[in-house]
Formats: C-alpha cells, sequence, structure tokens
C-alpha cells in the first residue's frame, strides 16, 4: 500500500521513509489480524491500533507531511477522528452498562438477598436494547466506510472502523448461537460446533435466559474480566486518538 497524496510539495516522505514504511507494517499485521474475533484477538488489536495511531501522530507532526496536506484533506481526518473517537464512546458507554448490570447480580448472589430474577430480566432487556443500537451503528459503519479513503490514514481508519464492527459484534454474540435452538440441543455435533462460537458474552446471555437458573458465577466473573480488559484496551486507544486530533488541529 503506497503513501501517498495529491500533494502540493514533492518532498512528502516516499514509502521508503521510515515512519511511512513503519505505519506501512503495522497496517499490513492488522489486516491480517481482522478476522479474529476473540476477546483476547480484539484486545490485541485494539493495542495494535493503539501503536498505530501513535505511529500516524508521529507522521502528522513531520514538517514533509504538513506541506502535503491540503485543507479539504485535514477536514477529512479531522472528521474521521471524530467518527473514531465517536465509537470509542460508545463502546465505553456500553461495556460500562453491562458491568454495572453484573456488578448488583454478583452482589444479590453473594449476599443471598434481593430479588435476582428481576435483576437478571434488567440485565436481558439491557442486553435486547444494546444489540439493537449495535445493529443501527454496524449499519451506519457499513455505509459510511464506502467513501474513498485518503492514502495511509483513510486506510487506518478503515483498519480501525473494522475492529469495532469486530468488537460490537462480538459483544452482541452470534445470533445463531445466542438462541441455542432446539436443533442445536438435540442434534450433538451442531450443539458441539455452537458451543466453540460461544463467546463470554453470549454465555452468560444464555445462561440468563434460562432465568439464571442455570448461572455459573464463574462465567459471570469471566465476563467481567473480558469487559475490563476491553475497557482498557478502549481507554488506551482514546487517548491516542485524543493526541493524534490534536496534532491534526495543530497543523
Amino acid at each position: 500500500m503506497a503513501v501517498s497524496f495529491h500533494s502540493r510539495s514533492n518532498s512528502y516522505p516516499s514509502r521508503q521513509h521510515p515512519q511511512a514504511a513503519h505505519v506501512d507494517e503495522q497496517l499490513t499485521r492488522l489486516r491480517s489480524s481482522e478476522t479474529a474475533s476473540s476477546s483476547s484477538s480484539i484486545c490485541q488489536r485494539l493495542s495494535n491500533l493503539q501503536d498505530l495511531h501513535e505511529s500516524l501522530e508521529k507522521m502528522i507532526c513531520l514538517t514533509v507531511t504538513n506541506q502535503a496536506l491540503s485543507q479539504d484533506q485535514i477536514e477529512k481526518l479531522l472528521g474521521g477522528s471524530i467518527k473514531i473517537l465517536d465509537l470509542c464512546n460508545i463502546a465505553k458507554d456500553s461495556l460500562s452498562q453491562t458491568k454495572e448490570s453484573l456488578k448488583e447480580i454478583q452482589s444479590i448472589v453473594r449476599r443471598k438477598r434481593g430479588d435476582l430474577s428481576t435483576e437478571v430480566k434488567k440485565y436481558i432487556t439491557s442486553r435486547k436494547f444494546l444489540k439493537k443500537s449495535f445493529q443501527k451503528v454496524l449499519k451506519n459503519l457499513n455505509k459510511n466506510n464506502k467513501e474513498e479513503s485518503l492514502a495511509v490514514f483513510g486506510e487506518a481508519e478503515a483498519v480501525t472502523v473494522a475492529l469495532f464492527e469486530s468488537l460490537f459484534s462480538f459483544m452482541s454474540g452470534s445470533k445463531a448461537c445466542g438462541k441455542w435452538s432446539v436443533v442445536s440441543k438435540l442434534v450433538s455435533q451442531s450443539k458441539v460446533t455452537c458451543e466453540a462460537e460461544v463467546n463470554e458474552f453470549t454465555r452468560v446471555d444464555h445462561e440468563f435466559l434460562q432465568s439464571g437458573k442455570s448461572l455459573k458465577m464463574e462465567d459471570v466473573q469471566n465476563l467481567e474480566s473480558c469487559i475490563q480488559d476491553l475497557e482498557d484496551g478502549i481507554a488506551s486507544l482514546s487517548k491516542s486518538m485524543i493526541k493524534y486530533r490534536v496534532s491534526i488541529l495543530n497543523i
């Protein structure tokens, strides 16, 4: 992938420039991991995206890069950074909401006091609402992602958006496995396949859909740990995005 612009300057760093070459390597690594969708792989991609935007921030600070960017291109970069920060906020709010619900349920189970069924119903209602919200976000992402990208910076935006598509799908859970259909329960082979695809969110969703009767605190704790890891990754990415945006504004 060539690092280039319709620039006003011939001094823009070429693909051989060390910083540009480093960014290309990071983008290639991120592209190769797009199909992975486990919690650990998503957290790793968040970390890689943080590194990528730190590299882009350094590239933005190069004098030759400043000279190569037109006002229109700068506006596009600013718009892209706002979109990604909005996605970070949506993800953070959703994770925080789910985590608070889990803490309340854990508290009831530990104290053996309170109405567990009511809290489980609240959790299920909240999850349904979040899933619908994610569907709207994903629909808008697919629509907006058809826009022409802006060289290396546009490519970085594309892989970042792809990460959030994976994240929101991961948090929504597999539709087929989330329902745990009668067919899957009767046919052992199908059930084994389905269980292999279940992630931390869908596993707890399934247990709560059984009115909490099959609730395993270990699964709840695993989900809580998963949420914490995702929150940490998104927080770090947000900080990098803010620095990246400030550097663009300083041009």
